[in-house]
Parts: structure tokens; sequence; C-alpha cells
């Protein structure tokens, strides 16, 4: 089977060339929803999950009220030769304990360390999963977030087109610090059509079974992950990321919080 020609996301070649930025004063997570009351929902086997209503809509909107007053930088729109065009506003920041916070004090650690997984977005509870099916779906131990978080804007005709997300090795602070790798994208939705924003769609792009285009084959459908105020999407990156795209923003804003799910290296 050919390899896939990789699209990289556009990367923000100026980061290096400036200072770090403080870590913001993050507001405190209130009124979080309990890991028993939310299950990790398969949209796509293997591939894409969702977690709706991982935070709630009060704090969404608190969170959208912070992030507005940070330093937002837009993104070139030409990118590098070979990487996607990306159009957006965003705040990128080295904060192991905000990420830590995103990990354990809400209810992503419990959900993907021991909780069941639903097949379908109308199931409930699946069958939990013992540690080989959690090795074999996250790709090892999962021992937290990447410390880098990432603050998206999106405004009115800013889109992130079509891309792969690489695979990543970081270092996870602590007692003793942590090698690890990135393995699934971690975005947490806090904006949705409920607040203003039409558009914005995050679609992925499956390949074919036999994993090249045959004449009168048909290609698999587009799998399309509206916009939910506080839903959480993990998809997998790396060597086995689908090709996918954040579509175009038609009105109002959308903005996202994003991180990675981490194993141990």
């Amino acid at each position: 089977m050919p390899l896939k020609k990789r699209v990289p996301a556009q990367h923000d070649t100026s980061r290096a060339d400036r200072p770090a930025p403080p870590r913001p004063n993050w507001p405190p997570f209130k009124r979080l929803v309990s890991p028993s009351d939310l299950s990790l929902q398969v949209r796509l086997p293997g591939q894409i999950i969702t977690i709706p209503s991982f935070w709630p809509a009060k704090l969404c909107k608190d969170y959208v009220s912070f992030l507005s007053t940070l330093p937002l930088t837009t993104t070139p729109g030409k990118p590098k030769k070979g990487d996607a065009v990306r159009v957006n506003d965003r705040f990128e920041v080295e904060d192991a304990a905000f990420a830590e916070r995103l990990w354990s004090e809400t209810a992503l650690r419990d959900l993907v360390l021991g909780h069941s997984v639903a097949e379908d977005a109308a199931d409930g509870d699946g069958p939990s999963l013992n540690d080989e099916e959690r090795v074999a779906l996250w790709g090892d131990e999962v021992v937290g977030l990447n410390p880098r978080i990432r603050i998206y804007r999106y405004k009115k005709g800013q889109f992130f087109d079509k891309h792969y997300d690489d695979s990543n090795q970081v270092t996870i602070p602590g007692s003793p610090c942590i090698p690890a790798k990135t393995t699934w994208t971690f975005l947490l939705y806090l904006t949705s059509a409920a607040t203003g924003c039409i558009g914005g769609e995050t679609v992925f792009y499956p390949e074919s079974p036999s994993g090249r285009k045959k004449k009168n084959e048909p290609q698999p459908e587009p799998v399309v992950v509206d916009l939910e105020v506080g839903m959480a999407l993990l998809h997998r990156h790396g060597s086995e990321c689908l090709l996918h795209e954040g579509r175009e923003v038609l009105q109002g804003e959308k903005w996202v919080i994003r991180s990675d799910l981490c194993i141990r290296r």
C-alpha cells in the first residue's frame, strides 16, 4: 500500500524567536459534570471519540470571556511550502499545571483510564475496556496531557485546511519527569451554533478499505463533527491520523482549547 501524502499543519515558525508568554491565571473549573454522567462516544472506531457535555455551558462562557483578554496572534494566511493553510488567532503557552488540571480535575482521566466506551452517540455506557483494550486504543499507558496548551479563535472567514496532526515527543514535569509521546489530539469546543457560531465543523476523511482509490470503489463518507458547547473531541494523530479540516466559520466565533493525550515512551 503506498504511503499517503501527508499535509502537515502549518507551524508557527516565529515562536522560537519571541519570549515565552506568561502563564495565564486560568479561571477555576466550576460545576463540572461527574465522570459517572459522561461517556466516551465513538464516532469512528479507533479514530474519533467525543465526550458531550464535558464542560458545562456556563464554564465555557466564562472561559471565552477570559480567553478574549489573552494576547492572541493571527496565523499568517500564506503557509510554508507543503504546509496546510490555517487562518486563525491563537495563543500558545507551556503550562504543565493547567494541563494537569485539565487531565485530573475534570472527568478526562477517569474516562480515558477506566470508563466505558459507547459505540454510538445514542447509546449509554458501553462495556468497560480492559487494560489490553485501552493500550490498543490509546497506544500505550496514558500519563496525562501535553503541557503545551493552545487556544484557537476562528472568526468569520477563518478556517483550517485539510491536514494531518503530527505526533511529538514531550516531557511531563514531575518527580520524576515522564518522557512521553502524543498520540491523540484533544480539542475542547467552547462555542457552537447555540452561541452564534455558524460553520467551523471538524471534518475527517476516512480512507477506502483497500487504502487506495480503486475504480468504482465508493469513497467512505466524511465524518462531520458539529460544534457543541462543552464537547471534547479526541482523534488519533501521528502515522495513523486521518486527513481532516476545520471548515470556514460563516458567522460568530469558534473558540477551542487544544492539548494532546500523552503516552509513556
